[in-house]
C-alpha cells in the first residue's frame, strides 16, 4: 500500500500500472450535485445541465452507455414555492422535492432531446434495492434502457422516503446504481476540484490526491472523517461512495463539474480530477459471491446440450435446456445449475421462480406469455449472472 504522500503526487498511471479508467469504460454512472445543477440553490442552471447534455449526448453516440444521478429536486422546489429557507419537516421537504423533480426532469428531458438523444425518469428507495425481485427489476428496466441508447436519470423518490429507507445522499444512490448495472466508471461531479491531503482552507501544505485506491482508510481520514465539520455532506459521502462502487469492480473520478467539457475529456484519458481506482476487477466480485454462496434454495437440472453452451461456449442457460426444477426458490436467488448427473456445473441468480421455472421447463420464449401470462427475460439464468463450478 502505498503512503500517503506517494498518493497524492502520483500521476494517474503510476498507481501499479492502472490503465485510464474512464477512456476504457463502456458503461459509466455520473453523478451531478445539487451545487452546481442549481448554481448554488439560485435555481435550475439551464446552461450547465445543457453542456453536460451535450457531452452526455456524444458519449452515448459514441457507443458508451451513460446513467445520470442528478441531485436538486428539493432546492428547485423550494425556488418554486417560494421558500428561502430549507425547512426541517420531512413532509414539506418531501413536498419540495415533488415539486422540484418535475422542473428537474423536464430540463434533462429538453436539454438532452436538443441533443438527439432519448431520456427517462427513474426514482429509487433504498427498499428498491434491498428486495431481491425489486433490485432485479430496477436492473433489468436500466440495462433495457440503455441497449435503447436513453440516459436514465435517477433521483431518490425523496416523496415516499424516510429515515429508515432514504439513502441519505446522491453520493451514495451513484454508489449503489453502479453496483446495481455493473457500471465500469463512476464520476461524481462536485463543486471542489477533487481531494487533497487535508482541507486546503486550513492547511497550505495540503497536497492534491490525483490518484489513490478505492478503500483506503487513510482517504476517510484526509476527507476529515465522518463526524467532523468537512465531511458532513461533503468529501466524505464521495470517499465512501468510490469504497461502496469498487465492491462491484467500479473505479471512482471526482471532479469539478464547471470544467469545460470534463466528461468527453476524462473519457479521452485525461487526468482530471481525483481517481480512485477499484481494486477488484468488475465481475470478479459478483462472481466470487456467488461461488462462494453456501446456501442455495433450489437447482435446475440441464441437458447435454445445454451443459455444452454454459460449460463449453459460456452461454446463458435458457429454459428450454432444462429438464427439471428442484427446491423452492424466488426471482434473485442464487441457485444451483446441475447436469443429467446431479454433479453442479453452475451456479447464478434465478431469473423465474420455481413455480414459473416448472411452467417454461424444455419451453422456448416464444411460448413465455401463453404459459406465465407475460413475457420476461428469455435466459434462466444470463451468462453475466452465472459462474461456472466446474470445467
Amino acid at each position: 500500500m502505498a503512503d500517503v504522500g506517494s498518493l497524492a503526487t502520483a500521476p494517474i498511471n503510476d498507481l501499479g500500472g492502472v490503465p485510464p479508467v474512464v477512456k476504457s469504460a463502456r458503461r459509466i454512472v455520473v453523478k451531478v450535485g445539487s451545487s452546481l445543477v442549481t448554481n448554488e440553490g439560485r435555481g435550475l442552471d439551464e446552461a450547465a445541465i445543457g453542456h453536460w447534455s451535450q457531452q452526455l449526448a456524444a458519449l452515448v453516440q459514441d457507443g458508451r452507455e451513460l446513467i445520470v444521478v442528478s441531485s436538486g429536486a428539493v432546492a428547485e422546489g423550494m425556488k418554486r414555492l417560494g421558500w428561502t429557507i430549507r425547512p426541517k419537516e420531512i413532509n414539506e421537504l418531501q413536498a419540495a422535492a415533488a415539486v422540484g423533480q418535475m422542473g428537474l426532469v423536464q430540463m434533462y428531458e429538453t436539454k438532452l432531446r436538443e441533443c438527439g438523444v432519448g431520456s427517462a425518469q427513474v426514482l429509487l428507495t433504498h427498499a428498491d434495492l434491498a428486495d431481491r425481485e425489486r433490485y432485479l427489476n430496477a436492473r433489468s428496466t436500466l440495462l433495457t434502457l440503455l441497449q435503447l441508447g436513453v440516459v436514465p436519470v435517477i433521483n431518490e423518490n425523496d416523496t415516499v422516503v424516510n429515515d429508515e429507507i432514504k439513502f441519505g445522499d446522491n453520493d451514495t444512490l451513484g454508489a449503489l446504481v453502479a453496483n446495481l448495472v455493473e457500471a465500469d466508471v463512476l464520476i461524481i461531479l462536485t463543486d471542489q476540484k477533487g481531494l487533497y491531503t487535508a482541507d486546503p482552507r486550513r492547511d497550505p501544505s495540503a497536497t492534491f490526491v490525483h490518484v489513490a485506491r478505492a478503500g483506503d482508510p487513510q482517504l476517510e481520514t484526509m476527507a476529515g472523517g465522518a463526524g467532523s465539520g468537512i465531511g458532513k455532506g461533503g468529501m466524505i459521502t464521495k470517499i465512501l461512495a468510490a469504497k461502496r462502487a469498487a465492491g462491484s469492480g467500479a473505479s471512482t473520478v471526482i471532479a469539478w463539474g464547471r470544467e469545460p467539457r470534463v466528461l468527453q475529456r476524462l473519457c479521452e484519458g485525461e487526468a482530471i480530477g481525483t481517481c480512485l481506482v477499484a481494486q477488484t476487477a468488475k465481475q470478479q466480485a459478483r462472481k466470487q459471491w456467488m461461488a462462494d454462496h453456501l446456501q442455495m434454495r433450489g437447482a435446475v437440472v440441464v441437458d447435454a446440450g445445454a451443459v455444452e453452451k454454459i460449460v463449453g461456449e459460456g452461454k446463458s442457460l435458457l429454459p428450454i435446456g432444462m429438464t427439471a426444477v428442484e427446491g423452492e426458490f424466488s426471482r434473485g436467488d442464487v441457485i444451483a445449475v446441475r447436469g443429467a448427473d446431479g454433479l453442479e456445473i453452475a451456479r447464478g441468480l434465478a431469473n423465474y421462480a420455481s413455480p414459473e421455472a416448472r411452467l417454461i421447463c424444455r419451453r422456448s420464449s416464444a411460448d413465455f406469455e401463453r404459459l406465465l401470462g407475460y413475457a420476461a427475460e428469455p435466459e434462466m439464468i444470463h451468462r453475466d449472472n452465472l459462474v461456472l463450478t466446474r470445467t
